[in-house]
């Protein structure tokens, strides 16, 4: 090499990186993943719920019977399990992306050139003999393989499989989230089922007491103590609950359809057992430690990972402002005729060669995309951050309801049972004449919505343990 390559070339290698080194600065932000210390003032309990497995947490066996149809028959769920089939296949072919590429073929062609062409008019001027002369006109075959490497040495095409990787990772996450949202919406209508049962039954029952007190009434007008008006009054309450029954008939009737289509199966009747609904006792929740939350949450576990994958792609783009040095290379036969194809070394083609490139003029469209990259890591920052907000929020929201509905449960007791013992009361008063009709329809009526009520607090109670097992991040195990 003689000296003046030898000042060139560093020149130019030296304005080479040069220009490709002035990459923009943009704004960033760290993370914050400081969470409160616990849940409660002075609570320390390490233990948290969302560790239990869901057929653990869950020992009604008809329920556990629905959970798992549901899960194996559930659309939307096998819809997203393609989607993480369809995530695993972009890291496959993005790992392929830095892998040397290789391709083999064969062509034939034949080519004619003019003879008053510069090709046509030398080949008419030499002086060759006649059994060496080309064939006119002039057939080409050949067969080789080539190959082309781009050399990652930014790291660009492994950032780009690594944010891949990251984001197959998040859609198994969002799998299990739906896991854990899928559990808790069958158990929650299963209970709603129940509830709506023995809302029902409670119903029925006070038809037949309401019939009774029409009754009655109507032998209390027979012997002129009350007038007509006070049977016309019974009759209409007990004709608004038996119209009430249908309504209740057609929430249950709606429960079970909707039970049946998360469980992804035909309308059919599901199995529960009503019976017991006012037994059952809601399961103790522990909460454990906030900080637990990040590893319980599969939607905090995907936002985390959708966060790393995004400041891969911030490395990625930043890559497309440095040089990209590609080689390529081609070995094969080639020959005019294809009985020579095998006469090498005289058939024998090769070529080797190498790219660097860098992008000098006109960088709008690379710090466009390097922008939106570091945009959408900002993004995932923020949506990192109010996803951790969200589940804090959801769990201290579920935990006082459970508190606070224990509490209402207790007094609602109370309140049926006064209210039912005053039926019997308010009925007696009235056979003696010292009530009026008045009072024993509406200690009826009261003593119906406060069972109703009952019902309700019962089964707000069972899906707030529902709930809080979720929001803690249980159900997907």
């Amino acid at each position: 090499m003689n000296r003046s390559n030898q000042r060139v070339i560093p020149a130019a290698l030296l304005l080479f990186f040069s220009l490709t080194a002035c990459v923009p600065t943009l704004k960033t932000r760290d993370v914050r993943k400081d969470t409160p210390t616990a849940f409660s003032p002075g609570a320390s309990d390490t233990t948290a719920s969302a560790a239990i497995p869901w057929q653990q947490f869950i020992t009604d066996p008809a329920l556990r019977s629905l959970i798992d149809t549901a899960l194996a028959n559930n659309q939307e769920l096998n819809i997203l399990l393609q989607e993480v089939d369809i995530a695993k296949n972009e890291v496959r072919a993005r790992k392929g992306e830095y892998l040397p590429f290789v391709d083999i073929g064969a062509a034939a062609g034949v080519d004619k050139v003019g003879e008053f062409t510069r090709n046509g008019a030398v080949e008419q001027n030499l002086d060759i003999a006649e059994e060496t002369k080309f064939p006119e006109p002039l057939p080409d075959f050949m067969i080789g393989a080539r190959a082309s490497w781009e050399l990652d040495i930014w790291k660009k095409l492994r950032n780009a499989k690594k944010a891949a990787t990251m984001r197959y990772l998040g859609t198994v996450e969002g799998r299990n989230f739906m896991v854990t949202n899928l559990v808790a919406e069958i158990a929650n209508s299963y209970y709603e089922l129940m509830a709506l049962d023995n809302q029902l039954e409670i119903l029925r029952s006070n038809i037949a007491i309401q019939q009774d007190a029409l009754g009655i009434v109507r032998m209390e007008k027979q012997a002129a103590k009350v007038t007509e008006l006070a049977v016309r009054r019974f009759e209409a309450e007990v004709l608004k609950n038996r119209s009430i029954q249908f309504d209740l008939q057609q929430r249950i009737t709606e429960t079970e359809n909707r039970i049946n289509f998360l469980a992804g199966r035909y309308p059919q009747p599901v199995v529960r057992s009503s019976a017991r609904f006012a037994e059952l006792s809601p399961d103790s929740v522990y909460a454990g430690m906030p900080a637990q939350l990040l590893a319980n949450r599969p939607d905090i576990r995907r936002a985390e990972l959708e966060l790393s994958a995004a400041k891969l792609d911030v490395k990625a783009a930043r890559a497309n402002f440095y040089p990209s040095l590609r080689l390529t290379a081609g070995v094969g036969l080639n020959a005019y005729d294809a009985s020579l194809l095998t006469e090498a070394p005289a058939s024998l083609l090769y070529n080797v060669a190498g790219d660097l490139m860098a992008p000098l003029i006109n960088r709008n469209a690379i710090k466009a995309a390097y922008a939106n990259a570091n945009a959408r890591q900002l993004q995932a920052v923020y949506d990192y951050e109010r996803t951790v907000l969200n589940a804090y929020v959801e769990v201290m929201n579920q935990l006082a309801k459970i508190q606070n509905l224990r509490n209402s449960y207790d007094l609602r007791s109370q309140q049926v049972e006064a209210l039912t013992s005053s039926i019997t009361i308010s009925t007696n008063l009235f056979r003696s004449a010292r009530a009026d009709y008045m009072e024993v329809l509406l200690t009826q009526r009261d003593a119906l919505e406060s069972r109703f009520e009952l019902v309700e607090t019962q089964k707000q109670r069972m899906s707030a343990t529902v709930d809080a097992y979720k929001a803690l991040g249980g159900g997907w195990r």
